[in-house]
C-alpha cells in the first residue's frame, strides 16, 4: 500500500472515532513511524510503505482512537523548536507556555544567570531557556521521579546536562541556592474543574501536575511565597497561571512584597503569565 492510502484509511478511522485532527494526526504518526519529515512525506505519497511500518502505523492509528495524545504516541512533543521526548509520567508540553519563555528573555540582559525552574517535568522551560542562555546553569524540581528521571536524559540529550541539574522534592522543603530568575508551570486547575477537562488530558496525562487544590491557586502561592527566600535581590519570577486567575494571583504577589512588571496574554486573550520583581 502507498503512502496516500495508508494515511487516508488511518484517517478514516479517526474520524470515526470523532478526531477532530484526523489528517494531521495520521500523516504525524506515520511519518514518525517511517522516519522521515512529514512534508517529504507528502510531496512523496506514492511511496510503498512496507507490512511492517503498516502494523506499527495501524496500532498506533489504534491508540490515537482511544483518545491517547498524539505526543504520547509519537514520544516527542516540539516545543521551542526543540522535539522534547515525552511519556505519561509529564504533562505535554503546551504552546501557551513558551509565551512564558519570550516575555523572560526581554528581561533578562546577561547570559550568564542562575535559574530554578519549580515544577520542571519533562524539563522543556529550564532546557530551552540554557539554549537562549548559554552561560546559564540551573536546577529543575519535580516531586515526581520519574519526570526528573526523563527531564534528566532530555538535558542529556540535548548537550547541556554539565549546566543543568535535576532534583526531587517539593518546593516546601527545598532551601538551596540563589536563583537571578525562578521560572515556574505550576498545578493551576481547581479540583472542582478536572473533571470538565478532556478526556485527552484526564485519562493520560497526570493529573497530579493538572491539580491546584480547591481554589486552583495552593502550588501558585506555594511558588510565590518560597521564591521570596530563593531570589537575588530584583530576581524575576516568571509564573504561568490559568483562566480567570490574574487578579488573585496579583494580589498574592503585591502582598508578599513583588512589583509586577508584565503580563502576557495567551491566543483566548487570558493572562497566562505573569513577569515579577522582588
Amino acid at each position: 500500500m502507498i503512502v496516500r492510502n495508508t494515511i487516508n484509511k488511518g484517517s478514516l478511522i479517526l474520524k470515526k472515532n470523532s478526531i477532530n485532527s484526523n489528517l494531521l494526526d495520521a500523516e504525524l504518526i506515520l511519518s514518525n513511524i517511517m522516519k522521515v519529515d512529514r512534508k517529504y512525506l507528502l510531496l512523496n505519497d506514492n511511496l510503498h510503505v512496507s507490512k511492517e511500518n503498516r502494523k506499527k502505523y495501524y496500532h498506533a492509528i489504534k491508540r490515537r482512537s482511544k483518545k491517547e495524545p498524539v505526543a504520547y504516541i509519537l514520544g516527542k512533543r516540539e516545543f521551542w523548536s526543540i522535539d522534547f521526548p515525552v511519556n505519561k509520567s509529564v504533562l505535554i508540553p503546551r504552546p501557551e507556555t513558551e509565551l512564558l519563555i519570550h516575555e523572560v528573555i526581554k528581561f533578562i540582559k546577561s547570559k550568564k544567570i542562575n535559574i530554578l525552574d519549580i515544577g520542571t517535568g519533562c524539563g522543556c522551560i529550564l532546557i530551552s531557556l540554557l539554549k537562549e542562555f548559554n552561560l546559564s546553569k540551573g536546577v529543575g524540581l519535580d516531586i515526581s521521579s520519574k519526570a526528573i528521571n526523563l527531564a534528566s536524559k532530555n538535558a542529556k540529550k540535548l548537550n547541556i546536562l554539565n549546566r543543568a541539574s535535576f532534583k526531587v522534592g517539593d518546593i516546601d522543603s527545598f532551601f538551596y541556592g540563589k536563583y537571578d530568575l525562578i521560572v515556574s508551570n505550576p498545578p493551576y486547575i481547581a479540583i472542582k474543574e478536572l473533571k470538565n477537562l478532556s478526556k485527552e488530558i484526564t485519562n493520560y496525562e497526570p493529573l497530579s501536575a493538572l491539580n491546584g487544590g480547591i481554589d486552583g491557586l495552593d502550588l501558585i502561592r506555594k511558588v510565590i511565597y518560597k521564591s521570596k527566600k530563593l531570589l537575588k535581590k530584583s530576581g524575576i519570577l516568571a509564573i504561568e497561571i490559568g483562566n480567570n486567575q490574574y487578579k488573585q494571583v496579583s494580589k498574592i504577589l503585591i502582598k508578599d512584597g513583588y512589583k509586577e512588571v508584565s503580563k502576557v496574554y495567551d491566543f483566548n486573550n487570558n493572562v497566562r503569565c505573569i513577569i515579577s520583581t522582588k
